[in-house]
Protein backbone atom coordinates (compact mmCIF):
# COMPACT_ATOMS: atom_id res chain seq x y z
CA UNK A 1 0.00 0.00 0.00
CA UNK A 2 1.20 3.56 -0.71
CA UNK A 3 -0.65 5.36 1.51
CA UNK A 4 0.21 5.75 5.70
CA UNK A 5 -1.27 3.99 7.47
CA UNK A 6 -2.17 4.91 11.12
CA UNK A 7 -1.67 2.04 14.25
CA UNK A 8 -2.63 2.47 18.12
CA UNK A 9 -0.44 0.34 19.93
CA UNK A 10 -1.57 -0.75 23.47
CA UNK A 11 1.37 -1.71 25.53
CA UNK A 12 2.15 -1.07 29.05
CA UNK A 13 5.78 -1.39 28.24
CA UNK A 14 6.87 2.13 27.27
CA UNK A 15 10.51 0.93 26.35
CA UNK A 16 9.03 -2.00 23.96
CA UNK A 17 6.94 0.49 22.62
CA UNK A 18 9.52 3.14 21.55
CA UNK A 19 11.08 0.25 19.58
CA UNK A 20 7.99 -1.06 17.80
CA UNK A 21 7.31 2.44 17.01
CA UNK A 22 10.39 3.26 15.41
CA UNK A 23 10.33 -0.07 13.05
CA UNK A 24 6.99 0.20 12.08
CA UNK A 25 7.96 4.47 11.29
CA UNK A 26 10.48 2.91 9.18
CA UNK A 27 7.90 0.50 7.41
CA UNK A 28 5.37 3.45 6.88
CA UNK A 29 3.11 3.04 9.89
CA UNK A 30 2.76 5.64 11.79
CA UNK A 31 1.94 4.95 15.30
CA UNK A 32 0.19 6.17 18.63
CA UNK A 33 1.03 4.31 22.06
CA UNK A 34 -1.30 3.98 24.69
CA UNK A 35 0.38 2.48 27.78
CA UNK A 36 -3.03 0.97 29.12
CA UNK A 37 -6.75 0.28 27.94
CA UNK A 38 -8.30 3.37 28.80
CA UNK A 39 -6.55 5.82 27.38
CA UNK A 40 -6.63 3.66 24.46
CA UNK A 41 -10.32 3.77 24.01
CA UNK A 42 -10.47 7.18 24.30
CA UNK A 43 -7.78 7.69 21.49
CA UNK A 44 -9.93 5.24 19.01
CA UNK A 45 -13.40 7.33 20.24
CA UNK A 46 -11.32 10.33 18.47
CA UNK A 47 -10.91 8.24 15.41
CA UNK A 48 -8.43 8.52 12.81
CA UNK A 49 -6.73 5.01 13.57
CA UNK A 50 -6.27 2.24 10.38
CA UNK A 51 -5.86 -0.69 13.31
CA UNK A 52 -4.83 -1.52 16.87
CA UNK A 53 -2.18 -3.92 18.22
CA UNK A 54 -3.15 -4.82 21.94
CA UNK A 55 -0.67 -6.58 24.44
CA UNK A 56 -2.42 -8.99 26.83
CA UNK A 57 -1.20 -8.06 29.70
CA UNK A 58 -1.34 -4.83 31.08
CA UNK A 59 -2.56 -3.33 34.59
CA UNK A 60 -6.04 -2.22 34.76
CA UNK A 61 -7.91 -3.60 31.93
CA UNK A 62 -6.61 -6.86 30.36
CA UNK A 63 -5.59 -7.20 26.20
CA UNK A 64 -8.90 -9.33 26.28
CA UNK A 65 -11.18 -6.71 28.40
CA UNK A 66 -10.16 -3.84 26.05
CA UNK A 67 -10.73 -6.29 22.90
CA UNK A 68 -14.32 -6.37 23.95
CA UNK A 69 -14.58 -2.73 24.71
CA UNK A 70 -12.99 -2.27 21.52
CA UNK A 71 -15.78 -4.54 19.53
CA UNK A 72 -18.56 -2.38 21.27
CA UNK A 73 -17.20 0.27 19.25
CA UNK A 74 -19.01 1.51 16.38
CA UNK A 75 -17.26 0.19 13.11
CA UNK A 76 -14.00 -0.29 14.65
CA UNK A 77 -10.64 -0.72 13.18
CA UNK A 78 -9.13 -4.43 13.00
CA UNK A 79 -7.48 -5.62 16.37
CA UNK A 80 -3.69 -7.69 16.00
CA UNK A 81 -3.61 -9.37 19.48
CA UNK A 82 0.51 -9.58 20.82
CA UNK A 83 1.11 -12.63 22.98
CA UNK A 84 3.86 -14.06 24.70
CA UNK A 85 5.66 -17.09 23.29
CA UNK A 86 3.69 -19.17 25.63
CA UNK A 87 -0.05 -18.37 25.62
CA UNK A 88 -1.31 -19.88 22.50
CA UNK A 89 -4.75 -20.14 24.09
CA UNK A 90 -4.87 -16.70 24.90
CA UNK A 91 -4.31 -15.99 21.42
CA UNK A 92 -7.19 -18.42 20.60
CA UNK A 93 -9.61 -16.86 22.88
CA UNK A 94 -8.51 -13.46 20.95
CA UNK A 95 -9.44 -14.73 18.33
CA UNK A 96 -12.53 -15.89 18.92
CA UNK A 97 -13.28 -12.62 20.75
CA UNK A 98 -13.07 -10.40 17.09
CA UNK A 99 -9.01 -10.22 16.54
CA UNK A 100 -8.63 -10.12 13.31
CA UNK A 101 -4.95 -12.19 13.75
CA UNK A 102 -2.32 -12.25 16.63
CA UNK A 103 1.43 -12.07 16.66
CA UNK A 104 4.01 -13.91 19.01
CA UNK A 105 5.40 -10.91 21.23
CA UNK A 106 9.44 -11.06 20.90
CA UNK A 107 12.36 -8.59 21.15
CA UNK A 108 14.01 -9.22 17.73
CA UNK A 109 13.50 -7.48 14.87
CA UNK A 110 11.06 -10.44 13.05
CA UNK A 111 8.18 -8.88 15.55
CA UNK A 112 8.36 -5.68 14.26
CA UNK A 113 8.93 -7.38 10.64
CA UNK A 114 5.99 -9.79 11.35
CA UNK A 115 3.52 -7.37 13.18
CA UNK A 116 4.05 -4.96 9.94
CA UNK A 117 3.16 -7.52 7.74
CA UNK A 118 0.35 -8.63 9.52
CA UNK A 119 -1.23 -4.56 9.97
CA UNK A 120 -0.86 -4.75 6.77
CA UNK A 121 -2.89 -7.53 5.81
CA UNK A 122 -5.68 -7.00 8.05
CA UNK A 123 -6.13 -3.50 7.04
CA UNK A 124 -6.69 -4.74 3.67
CA UNK A 125 -9.01 -7.39 5.02
CA UNK A 126 -11.26 -5.00 6.48
CA UNK A 127 -10.92 -2.43 4.37
CA UNK A 128 -11.80 -5.70 1.51
CA UNK A 129 -15.14 -6.70 3.53
CA UNK A 130 -15.53 -2.52 3.86
CA UNK A 131 -16.03 -2.53 0.23
CA UNK A 132 -18.24 -5.96 -0.52
CA UNK A 133 -20.62 -4.81 2.11
CA UNK A 134 -21.37 -1.18 0.51
CA UNK A 135 -21.23 -2.99 -2.99
CA UNK A 136 -23.65 -5.60 -1.20
CA UNK A 137 -25.72 -2.33 -0.05
CA UNK A 138 -25.86 -0.65 -3.04
CA UNK A 139 -27.03 -4.02 -5.21
CA UNK A 140 -29.53 -4.72 -2.46
CA UNK A 141 -30.91 -1.08 -2.79
CA UNK A 142 -30.38 -0.99 -6.66
CA UNK A 143 -33.03 -4.22 -6.25
CA UNK A 144 -35.40 -3.01 -4.10
CA UNK A 145 -35.90 0.15 -6.28
CA UNK A 146 -36.17 -2.07 -9.25
CA UNK A 147 -38.41 -3.95 -7.34
CA UNK A 148 -40.57 -1.21 -6.28
CA UNK A 149 -40.62 0.54 -9.74
CA UNK A 150 -42.08 -2.59 -10.98
CA UNK A 151 -44.61 -3.15 -8.57
CA UNK A 152 -45.30 0.48 -9.60
CA UNK A 153 -45.31 0.15 -13.29
CA UNK A 154 -47.61 -3.11 -12.84
CA UNK A 155 -49.80 -1.08 -10.31
CA UNK A 156 -50.62 1.51 -13.15
CA UNK A 157 -50.73 -1.10 -16.27
CA UNK A 158 -53.86 -2.97 -13.97
CA UNK A 159 -55.20 0.55 -13.49
CA UNK A 160 -55.39 1.45 -17.14
CA UNK A 161 -56.78 -2.14 -17.76
CA UNK A 162 -59.36 -1.55 -15.59
CA UNK A 163 -60.18 1.86 -17.11
CA UNK A 164 -60.27 -0.04 -20.68
CA UNK A 165 -62.41 -2.32 -19.27
CA UNK A 166 -64.83 0.15 -18.04
CA UNK A 167 -65.00 1.76 -21.24
CA UNK A 168 -66.04 -1.43 -22.93
CA UNK A 169 -68.69 -2.06 -20.48
CA UNK A 170 -69.97 1.69 -20.87
CA UNK A 171 -69.75 0.86 -24.93
CA UNK A 172 -71.56 -2.49 -24.71
CA UNK A 173 -75.00 -0.24 -22.74
CA UNK A 174 -74.71 2.21 -25.39
CA UNK A 175 -74.85 -0.08 -28.32
CA UNK A 176 -78.39 -2.14 -28.89
CA UNK A 177 -76.75 -4.56 -31.52
CA UNK A 178 -76.65 -7.98 -29.47
CA UNK A 179 -73.14 -8.80 -31.66
CA UNK A 180 -71.93 -5.75 -30.34
CA UNK A 181 -72.78 -6.29 -26.51
CA UNK A 182 -71.08 -9.84 -27.00
CA UNK A 183 -68.14 -8.91 -28.34
CA UNK A 184 -67.44 -6.19 -26.42
CA UNK A 185 -68.64 -9.02 -23.36
CA UNK A 186 -66.10 -11.00 -24.72
CA UNK A 187 -63.96 -8.36 -24.90
CA UNK A 188 -63.51 -7.54 -21.24
CA UNK A 189 -63.12 -10.92 -20.23
CA UNK A 190 -59.95 -10.96 -22.04
CA UNK A 191 -58.69 -7.67 -20.26
CA UNK A 192 -59.64 -8.95 -17.16
CA UNK A 193 -57.38 -12.01 -17.41
CA UNK A 194 -54.68 -9.48 -18.16
CA UNK A 195 -55.17 -7.51 -15.67
CA UNK A 196 -55.75 -10.18 -12.69
CA UNK A 197 -51.96 -10.87 -13.73
CA UNK A 198 -50.67 -7.25 -13.28
CA UNK A 199 -52.96 -7.00 -10.15
CA UNK A 200 -51.42 -10.17 -8.48
CA UNK A 201 -47.84 -8.90 -9.66
CA UNK A 202 -47.93 -5.45 -7.69
CA UNK A 203 -49.76 -7.19 -4.59
CA UNK A 204 -47.28 -9.83 -4.21
CA UNK A 205 -43.66 -10.02 -2.96
CA UNK A 206 -41.99 -11.58 -6.20
CA UNK A 207 -42.69 -9.21 -8.99
CA UNK A 208 -41.01 -11.67 -11.32
CA UNK A 209 -43.52 -14.29 -11.40
CA UNK A 210 -47.41 -14.85 -10.75
CA UNK A 211 -48.29 -18.14 -8.49
CA UNK A 212 -51.15 -19.60 -10.18
CA UNK A 213 -53.57 -20.93 -7.88
CA UNK A 214 -54.45 -17.31 -6.59
CA UNK A 215 -54.63 -16.32 -10.21
CA UNK A 216 -56.98 -18.89 -11.77
CA UNK A 217 -58.69 -18.89 -8.30
CA UNK A 218 -59.35 -14.54 -8.82
CA UNK A 219 -60.18 -15.15 -12.76
CA UNK A 220 -62.78 -17.82 -12.26
CA UNK A 221 -64.38 -16.10 -9.75
CA UNK A 222 -64.42 -12.58 -11.67
CA UNK A 223 -66.00 -15.33 -14.71
CA UNK A 224 -68.54 -16.74 -11.91
CA UNK A 225 -69.71 -13.48 -11.02
CA UNK A 226 -70.24 -12.15 -14.82
CA UNK A 227 -72.12 -15.76 -15.53
CA UNK A 228 -74.09 -15.26 -12.97
CA UNK A 229 -75.34 -11.53 -13.98
CA UNK A 230 -75.86 -13.02 -17.35
CA UNK A 231 -78.27 -15.98 -15.79
CA UNK A 232 -76.23 -18.53 -16.41
CA UNK A 233 -75.91 -21.31 -13.72
CA UNK A 234 -72.49 -23.17 -14.52
CA UNK A 235 -70.06 -23.58 -11.56
CA UNK A 236 -66.77 -22.99 -11.81
CA UNK A 237 -64.53 -25.39 -10.18
CA UNK A 238 -60.40 -25.23 -9.36
CA UNK A 239 -57.83 -27.58 -8.69
CA UNK A 240 -54.33 -25.64 -8.96
CA UNK A 241 -51.25 -26.06 -7.64
CA UNK A 242 -49.14 -23.56 -6.02
CA UNK A 243 -46.92 -22.95 -9.42
CA UNK A 244 -44.97 -19.63 -10.28
CA UNK A 245 -45.05 -18.76 -13.92
CA UNK A 246 -43.38 -15.52 -15.53
CA UNK A 247 -45.79 -12.91 -16.51
CA UNK A 248 -45.63 -13.73 -20.30
CA UNK A 249 -46.62 -17.48 -19.53
CA UNK A 250 -49.15 -16.82 -16.87
CA UNK A 251 -51.05 -14.33 -19.25
CA UNK A 252 -51.24 -16.62 -21.81
CA UNK A 253 -52.22 -19.63 -19.37
CA UNK A 254 -55.24 -16.53 -17.89
CA UNK A 255 -56.68 -16.01 -21.64
CA UNK A 256 -56.56 -19.98 -22.77
CA UNK A 257 -58.67 -20.35 -19.30
CA UNK A 258 -60.94 -17.43 -20.03
CA UNK A 259 -61.78 -18.71 -23.61
CA UNK A 260 -62.14 -22.46 -23.07
CA UNK A 261 -64.81 -21.27 -19.92
CA UNK A 262 -66.58 -19.07 -22.10
CA UNK A 263 -67.34 -21.55 -25.00
CA UNK A 264 -67.97 -24.25 -21.88
CA UNK A 265 -70.33 -21.54 -20.79
CA UNK A 266 -71.98 -20.37 -23.86
CA UNK A 267 -72.11 -24.20 -25.78
CA UNK A 268 -71.80 -26.63 -23.33
CA UNK A 269 -75.04 -25.95 -21.26
CA UNK A 270 -77.73 -24.24 -23.71
CA UNK A 271 -80.62 -22.47 -22.36
CA UNK A 272 -79.21 -21.40 -19.27
CA UNK A 273 -78.86 -25.07 -17.52
CA UNK A 274 -76.95 -25.82 -14.43
CA UNK A 275 -73.54 -28.01 -14.70
CA UNK A 276 -69.62 -27.69 -13.96
CA UNK A 277 -67.05 -26.17 -15.66
CA UNK A 278 -63.62 -27.63 -14.39
CA UNK A 279 -60.34 -26.27 -14.88
CA UNK A 280 -57.19 -27.53 -13.05
CA UNK A 281 -53.28 -26.84 -13.54
CA UNK A 282 -50.63 -29.50 -12.33
CA UNK A 283 -47.34 -30.79 -12.88
CA UNK A 284 -47.21 -33.69 -15.24
CA UNK A 285 -44.22 -35.48 -16.13
CA UNK A 286 -43.86 -34.18 -19.59
CA UNK A 287 -44.46 -30.77 -17.64
CA UNK A 288 -47.25 -28.39 -17.04
CA UNK A 289 -50.46 -29.40 -17.89
CA UNK A 290 -53.75 -27.36 -18.39
CA UNK A 291 -57.04 -29.14 -18.41
CA UNK A 292 -61.01 -27.40 -18.92
CA UNK A 293 -63.51 -30.13 -18.86
CA UNK A 294 -67.15 -30.12 -18.56
CA UNK A 295 -70.37 -32.37 -18.55
CA UNK A 296 -72.01 -30.47 -21.71
CA UNK A 297 -73.60 -31.59 -24.86
CA UNK A 298 -70.28 -31.94 -26.63
CA UNK A 299 -69.15 -30.77 -29.76
CA UNK A 300 -67.38 -32.12 -32.99
CA UNK A 301 -63.70 -31.56 -33.20
CA UNK A 302 -63.62 -31.50 -36.45
CA UNK A 303 -66.27 -29.26 -36.78
CA UNK A 304 -65.79 -25.68 -37.88
CA UNK A 305 -66.03 -23.05 -34.39
CA UNK A 306 -69.11 -21.79 -33.38
CA UNK A 307 -69.46 -17.94 -33.52
CA UNK A 308 -66.93 -15.62 -34.91
CA UNK A 309 -64.24 -17.98 -33.79
CA UNK A 310 -61.87 -15.67 -32.52
CA UNK A 311 -61.69 -17.58 -29.48
CA UNK A 312 -60.40 -20.79 -31.03
CA UNK A 313 -57.95 -18.38 -33.02
CA UNK A 314 -56.27 -17.44 -29.65
CA UNK A 315 -56.38 -20.77 -27.82
CA UNK A 316 -54.15 -21.88 -30.90
CA UNK A 317 -52.20 -18.00 -30.66
CA UNK A 318 -51.49 -18.60 -27.20
CA UNK A 319 -50.60 -22.99 -27.18
CA UNK A 320 -48.07 -21.76 -29.67
CA UNK A 321 -46.66 -19.50 -27.45
CA UNK A 322 -46.13 -21.45 -25.00
CA UNK A 323 -45.04 -24.05 -27.36
CA UNK A 324 -47.56 -26.52 -26.13
CA UNK A 325 -50.08 -29.05 -27.20
CA UNK A 326 -53.53 -28.44 -27.55
CA UNK A 327 -55.94 -31.61 -27.70
CA UNK A 328 -59.93 -31.71 -27.60
CA UNK A 329 -61.65 -34.89 -26.45
CA UNK A 330 -65.12 -35.20 -27.26
CA UNK A 331 -65.56 -38.72 -26.78
CA UNK A 332 -66.10 -38.50 -22.80
CA UNK A 333 -69.59 -36.86 -21.43
CA UNK A 334 -68.95 -33.47 -22.52
CA UNK A 335 -65.92 -31.92 -23.74
CA UNK A 336 -62.31 -31.88 -22.09
CA UNK A 337 -59.39 -29.93 -23.39
CA UNK A 338 -55.59 -29.79 -22.40
CA UNK A 339 -52.62 -28.14 -22.77
CA UNK A 340 -49.41 -29.59 -22.15
CA UNK A 341 -46.18 -27.33 -22.45
CA UNK A 342 -42.77 -27.54 -20.80
CA UNK A 343 -41.92 -25.83 -17.40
Amino acid sequence: MSDVLRLLYIDDDALFARLVTRALRRDGIETTHADRGEPGLALLAAGGFDAVALDHMMPGMTGLETLAAIARLPAPPPVIYVTAADEGRIAVAALKAGAADYVLKDAGDTFSELLAETIRQAIAGARLRAAKEAADAAVREARDRAEMLLKEVNHRVANSLALVNSMAHLQGQASDSPEVKAALKAMQRRIAAIGQVHQRLYTSDDVRAVSMDSYLSGLLQEMQQAMADDGAKPQLILEAEPILLATDQAISIGVVVTELVTNAWKYAYPAGAAGEVRVAFHRVDEGLCLVVADDGVGFDVAASPRGSGLGSRLVKAMAAGLRGRLRYEANLRGTRASLLFAA
